[in-house]
């Protein structure tokens, strides 16, 4: 009976947000952040363009975020770089270089994305890590389509003998996705270890990207701009960070355009913002002496 009278009232359920955002992000600069990737060139006069190599899961977003930067640069949707909605396996199967136009035809910024084939679960299967290594190096050529049981022999006509620092990669950035981030197989956490330490070895700076933060975060869905307050998201990121053995100040969380039919301005800062970070890496790694 006197517990009836005295049933404590249950606990309210904490807000699935933090008042204030654990990362600024300058939401209302669009044109300031736009800008600094406009008037990017690099200082290093033996370097052309800034190479960013992406890689990570099958169906992580790696393409996706390649046509969303595309997109946010042309003011319009685009899709260059083709993605597949459905494919439990790799969608990209070659090395392939995207230049992004600014202005006129022949006119590019002066950063470049490679694509690569996904790394896939089984050790057979996927991009080879030693296809990876040698990409870093500046070893493969664009158009080389990967063989999962082996490596590029140094007779193929894709293989290049004698890169330059323009053939090299300058940034790596590994790209996963929020819903899969903590179910991924043993075999893509040792791939993505060997091509880390791999590239650890080469002195290129790392990067990584969280997408699909819509998806996995009703806080975001609602409101790209909660980013930086989700608690979801904090706590994602901190495990992506002892998975992959990078610090947190490493991981950018993204939203890739998707359904959308027509450009957002905070979808774009966040993809701005990411990119930005991405070139002072680069930048800093190429004029290092």
């Amino acid at each position: 009976m006197l517990r009836r009278l005295f049933k404590s009232e249950p606990r309210p359920t904490p807000p699935p947000t933090f008042p204030e955002p654990w990362r600024n992000i300058s939401w209302g600069d669009k044109e300031g952040a736009l800008e600094f990737v406009r008037d990017y060139h690099p200082h290093n006069d033996e370097l052309q363009q800034l190479r960013i190599l992406l890689y990570g899961p099958t169906g992580a977003g790696k393409s996706s975020f390649i046509n969303s930067v595309d997109t946010v640069l042309q003011g319009r949707m685009t899709d260059r770089a083709l993605t597949d909605a459905t494919s439990q396996e790799s969608f990209t199967k070659k090395y392939k270089t995207y230049k992004i136009q600014k202005g006129g035809p022949e006119t590019f910024y002066h950063f470049v994305f490679n694509d690569i084939m996904g790394l896939e679960k089984e050790a057979n299967s996927g991009a080879g890590v030693e296809d990876i290594k040698l990409a870093m190096m500046g070893h493969i050529k664009d158009g080389y389509k990967f063989n999962p049981l082996s490596r590029i022999p140094e007779d193929d006509k894709s293989y290049n003998k004698t890169p330059t620092l323009n053939d090299r990669v300058h940034v790596l950035v590994c790209v996963v996705s929020t819903k899969t981030s903590t179910v991924l197989s043993a075999e893509h956490l040792k791939k993505m270890r060997d091509v880390r330490l791999a590239a650890s070895d080469m002195g290129i700076p790392q990067l990584a990207i969280l997408t699909k933060i819509d998806e996995a975060c009703p806080e975001v869905k609602k409101d790209v701009k909660n980013v930086y307050k989700s608690k979801y998201l904090k706590e994602k990121m901190t495990e992506l960070s002892e998975l992959l053995g990078l610090p947190p100040k490493c991981i950018f969380p993204v939203k890739n355009y998707h359904s959308e039919t027509d450009t957002e301005d905070n979808i774009d800062i966040l993809i701005l913002n990411t990119l930005r970070h991405i070139i002072i890496f680069g930048e800093d790694f190429v004029n290092n002496p």
